[in-house]
Order: C-alpha cells, then structure tokens, then sequence
C-alpha cells in the first residue's frame, strides 16, 4: 500500500515518537507539541480527533492489537489529523498497522468503516479540537487509568501529567460526544467522511 507516498515530512518515523500504549491522548498531545516546537508545517493545519459514542464503544479496524481482521473495541481514541494547504488530508494514528501516516480516504476505508452494518449503539462520532487549542486547553492526571486499588491499569508516560492552569483532569470534556461540552467540533462519522475525505 503507498498511501504514504505522497505524504510530507512532518512528524518522525512511528518508531520514533513518543509513545505510551493506552495513553492516546497524551501520544497525539506530544505529536502537536512536536510540530509546534521542531516542525516547519503551520500548526493550524492539525487536529486533535477525538473518537467515542454516547455509550463509548467504537469499533475501529486495523488497530495493532486486534486480531485477524477483526476491530478493537475501545472506549475512546484519539488520532491526528493533518488538513494540509494543498488540499490532501492525513491521519496519523499511532496504534494502526496502517502506514504512518495515512491518508484520510484510506483510513477511513479502513480503520473505520461504514456505518452500514454496525449496531446503532456502536456508531462513530468524532470530536475535531485544533492542534493549537489541544494544547492550550488539555489536562489530564491520568486517574482514568488507575483502578479501585489506585494502581495503574497500564504503565503511565515517563514525563509528567500534562496540565494546564485552569485544570488537572478534563479529559471527560474532549471525549464527550455532546457538542454542547468542550472544545472543537463534533461530528458524525458520516459529516466527517464528506468534510475530510481528500479532494479528487
């Protein structure tokens, strides 16, 4: 597959960036930060894309813990969007098998789907933040990864919790699908097909 052929030099190998498995959030966070500290590319073209559901459950496809061909079931993800200003869209997603970065359509063929034949309660929507704004606005103190023992459900990033002045902990914000909390733009699955799949 050559869907990165075509793609700019952004980010770094996968390999190469800073990553923390279960803490997607906090990966895309440190993407932005990179891109507005090392990176030549306008900041203004990214974007944070929160993934969940009302009930957060979401099947995404082509995740590098799933199996065979069958979809992750998550409770929220996060991936990068690059709206670039010739007109191509990226997704960088840190835990797909699919190339980094990919384009948009491919992806969206790919690790979303169609709604067609997926439950009702299961549909997709996505919460879009700007890259600039991701980083003002989002804190977390990582206590959704502990459990009722207090220890963690997985190995916390080495670097400190990322906050901000006004706030410790509002992740809840940025994974809510009400468009009505939070930062950004809410959108159904389909509205982001049509908005952010690449011009022909």
């Amino acid at each position: 597959m050559q869907a990165a052929a075509s793609a700019p030099p952004v980010l770094p190998e996968r390999s190469d960036c800073c990553y923390t498995s279960c803490y997607c959030e906090e990966n895309v966070w440190k993407l932005c930060e990179y891109i507005r500290d090392e990176s030549r590319h306008p900041l203004e073209e990214f974007y944070a894309v929160f993934l969940s559901n009302e009930e957060k459950m979401i099947p995404i496809w082509k995740q590098q813990s799933g199996k065979r061909d069958d979809p992750v079931i998550w409770d929220y993800h996060v991936i990068l969007l690059h709206v670039c200003s010739g007109g191509q869209r990226f997704i960088y997603d840190l835990d797909t098998v699919l190339p980094f970065p990919c384009v948009s359509d491919v992806y969206i063929k790919e690790a979303l789907r169609s709604e067609r034949n997926i439950p009702k309660d299961l549909r997709r929507k996505l919460r879009l933040v700007r890259a600039d704004e991701f980083l003002k606005t989002f804190a977390s103190d990582r206590s959704h990864m502990k459990d009722p023992d207090n220890k963690w459900k997985q190995p916390p990033p080495a670097y400190q919790c990322i906050h901000t002045a006004e706030s410790s902990m509002n992740l809840d914000d940025f994974i809510s699908m009400d468009p009505q909390v939070g930062y950004g733009t809410v959108y159904a699955l389909e509205e982001f097909t049509k908005r952010f799949s690449t011009p022909v």
